[in-house]
């Protein structure tokens, strides 16, 4: 009996890793270039580089896509719910988060769709519990740097970083309906036991934490939709103002917004999301500072 079509495509890639041809970390073809190359459907492709992963022959690297694993690698482990979470984290980080469903993780998995079902409610908590997941990679250190400033700068970093490492994450997390999963509430406790030691009350404890969080959610926000344009343009944001010239020229050269010109055609004045970010913490932090300080004057 003739294998079936993933599995002669699994002998094909597995042929070009044996001989050498796509040695360890070179990138393996996506699950696009499986359906142009072999003309089968995106649920054939994604079963391909789940059997390839299962065999421990390729891992998935966040922002570069699947690539061929060291020799000796592990396989990957048996469908549960770690494999599933872990499953849908890269489909998000591989294809953004509209590419996610249950569907396309089964598919991912090499399972059948109801499979998942025996392990994960539905996409909602599927949802829950990639965020908390992800908040298990960068788990906040358990002796604080000295200093208030320092541990409000080190949280904020790092949830920063989460957001860049995982550009999805800003649009499922909710400022006025958090989850409070087990990962997740150690930068909550982080920050607010930080700002109790400062002589604020529990209100104005409340809201700066609030706020905070607001401000590096709210500088996450175009992470995902950077990431997806630089995927499709190959272009910096730089880049892409200087390609759209043509369609803003006009209103440019009209004399009617001078300081729009100057600020934003000025080259020292390039979009950089991570220098926002340090800018706007470093201003946020020293507001902070300046009620801090009201509060022990008083």
């Amino acid at each position: 009996m003739d294998a079936p079509p993933y599995a002669r495509i699994v002998e094909a890639i597995r042929g070009r890793i044996e001989a050498g041809d796509l040695p360890p970390g070179a990138r393996v073809p996506s699950t696009r270039q499986i359906v142009a190359e072999w003309g089968v459907a995106m649920a054939t492709a994604s079963k391909v580089l789940a059997a390839l992963r299962q065999e421990g022959l390729v891992r998935v690297l966040p922002g570069v896509g699947t690539v061929v694993g060291e020799a000796g690698a592990e396989a990957e482990p048996e469908l549960g719910r770690t494999a599933i979470v872990r499953a849908a984290i890269r489909i998000a980080d591989a294809e953004g988060f509209d590419a996610l469903s249950m569907r396309r993780v089964a598919a991912e998995l090499g399972a059948g769709a109801m499979s998942l079902y025996r392990h994960v409610a539905d996409k909602e908590e599927l949802e829950l519990l990639m965020r908390d997941a992800v908040f298990g990679e960068r788990p906040l250190p358990a002796a604080p740097p000295p200093g208030w400033r320092a541990q409000l700068e080190l949280s904020c970093r790092s949830l920063w970083q989460l957001y860049r490492r995982h550009p999805w994450l800003a649009r499922t997390t909710s400022l006025t309906r958090p989850y409070a999963g087990p990962n997740q509430m150690p930068y909550s406790e982080w920050v607010l036991r930080t700002l109790t030691g400062t002589g604020l009350d529990d209100t104005t404890i409340f809201h700066l934490h609030l706020s905070l969080f607001g401000f590096v959610h709210g500088a996450a926000a175009s992470l995902e939709a950077e990431a997806r344009e630089a995927a499709d343009t190959g272009l910096t944001p730089g880049q892409w103002l200087i390609a759209r010239e043509g369609d803003t020229r006009g209103l440019m050269e009209s004399g009617a917004f001078p300081n729009s010109v100057r600020i934003f055609l000025n080259p020292d004045t390039e979009l950089d999301l991570d220098a926002l970010f340090e800018f706007g913490l470093a201003r946020f932090l020293d507001g902070a500072g300046v009620l801090i300080a009201g509060s022990r004057a008083g």
